[in-house]
């Protein structure tokens, strides 16, 4: 196991050291600080919201009814976890879009509407999913079977 750690540490440094080494040589250096500050930002988004969320929600759901199957947990923090990661990719788009650029042939569409929209249909599925199991779970309370597990 030692050695397997040993070996896992130091292909994640060469891994580094080489998208430095990448990053030096094809990042333009003025660009270099706000690539830092988009990663930066990224990660805070993740670790200081996104993350806690998605554990919220889980415990949350685990704590409104104890007799939620724990697939309908996995499609609700799927669900999430979806639409989170799409808004943060296709919210650059539309700032852009909404601050204009020289080829309009860039950014085409309507992102902001197409986001909602997708958005739109994740929460009609959790919404499926929340009530479907909710049913369930008051069927097998109840006594009467359910066609399958």
């Amino acid at each position: 196991m030692k050695a397997a750690r040993i070996v896992l540490v130091v292909v994640g440094v060469l891994v580094i050291a080489f998208g430095a080494y990448v990053l030096v040589t094809s990042v333009r250096p003025n660009r270099i600080v706000g690539l830092a500050t988009w990663l930066l930002g990224a990660v805070i988004l993740h670790d200081a919201i996104l993350s806690p969320f998605v554990v919220g929600v889980g415990l949350l759901l685990r704590r409104a009814g104890r007799a939620l199957r724990v697939w309908v947990l996995v499609v609700v923090q799927v669900a999430i976890v979806l639409g989170s990661v799409l808004a943060l990719v296709v919210l650059p788009e539309i700032a852009a879009k909404h601050h204009g650029q020289k080829n309009p042939t860039i950014l085409p569409f309507d992102y902001g509407t197409r986001l909602l929209l997708v958005e739109g249909v994740l929460l009609l599925v959790v919404v499926a999913v929340l009530v479907v199991g909710v049913v369930r779970a008051r069927r097998r309370s109840a006594g009467v079977p359910t066609t399958t597990g």
